[in-house]
């Protein structure tokens, strides 16, 4: 078996790491566990946005101009649902609305979410490996002071306007790690895992919580290296910042590090952050880690990839 490195990922900041992973390693030595937490049932389909997000950027078919869903997309089923009077507040584009209706088709069968995932991956040419964090349903509940919301709910069509007050996953202590992740997680090829730069409460903590996923994380001792998703006091996209002022938390990179402590070897923070160095107990180290372009994304990866080489040494 050929060594690999193993990222655990959310979304859109993770999947740019991943990208820039995938384009200097070589073709097959990234495996990826995605966030499910977000997944939910949307017009009768199954809707996997963090896998999607991941798969679409890696194959070159994301939505840059958007942050989500497929480049060059058209909106005639959308236009036509609004005009019937069906919920339109999660826009579904019509070719992004083609993996949602054959993964829901193929889940009916008795398929996995894993197997599913796997086999769409590979048929839009993803050289690396998309796996579900588990194929047993986590849902990321958010409260707030007027109650809880689903997570879609609370990102999508409340804009992650509320204010959080708490985070819980439901059906995360019944759940089990898909196979997949687990044996890729035990796999003495296995040189590294990364914590992408994903917001840790909501896109990392589901896996987390899932029974034996911080055990599994630590069994093989491979290095494990979290990118800060918070440069300053400011996250570079999405609500992670707001997030951790509504819960009393400082938005720090310091904080993602107490966050993770007892799990990570190593961070890679912001060359904004430099001066926190000093501050922070494990091995550390600095780049611009804005992934704007590919060659951003590159260059961050290199980074992790440094650091992990010179934890394994």
């Amino acid at each position: 078996m050929s060594d690999f490195i193993l990222a655990l990922t959310g979304g859109i900041g993770g999947a740019k790491l991943c990208l820039g992973l995938q384009r200097v390693l070589a073709p097959g030595a990234l495996r990826i566990i995605v966030n499910t937490g977000d997944d939910f049932e949307h017009l009768g389909l199954a809707i996997s946005p963090d896998i999607d997000t991941t798969v679409y950027t890696l194959a070159g078919l994301a939505n840059c101009e958007l942050g989500w869903g497929r480049k060059d997309e058209t909106w005639t089923f959308m236009e036509v649902l609004q005009t019937l009077g069906g919920p339109a507040w999660f826009r579904l584009g019509d070719g992004d609305l083609a993996m949602h209706i054959e993964r829901t088709r193929r889940r009916a069968a008795g398929e996995t979410l894993t197997d599913i995932t796997a086999d769409l991956a590979h048929r839009l040419g993803v050289p690396s490996r998309v796996i579900p964090m588990s194929d047993d349903p986590v849902r990321t509940v958010v409260g707030t002071a007027a109650g809880e919301l689903a997570f879609q709910e609370y990102f999508v069509r409340e804009r992650c306007g509320p204010a959080v007050t708490a985070l819980r996953f439901q059906g995360a202590q019944a759940a089990n790690i898909s196979g997949a992740a687990a044996a890729s997680l035990h796999d003495a090829s296995l040189q590294a895992i990364v914590i992408a730069p994903s917001n840790p409460y909501l896109s990392i903590d589901p896996a987390l919580a899932v029974p034996g996923m911080r055990a599994a994380l630590r069994a093989r001792g491979a290095p494990v290296i979290a990118v800060s998703p918070i440069i300053g006091d400011s996250a570079v996209k999405g609500p992670t910042a707001k997030i951790m002022r509504e819960l009393g938390l400082a938005p720090s990179p310091l904080t993602v590090l107490e966050h993770y402590r007892g799990l990570i070897d190593g961070i890679v923070l912001d060359e904004r952050d430099a001066g926190l160095a000093k501050h922070i107990h494990i091995p550390a180290r600095v780049c611009d880690t804005l992934m704007r372009s590919l060659e951003d994304r590159e260059r961050v990866a290199r980074a992790v990839l440094t650091l992990a080489l010179e934890l394994r040494c």
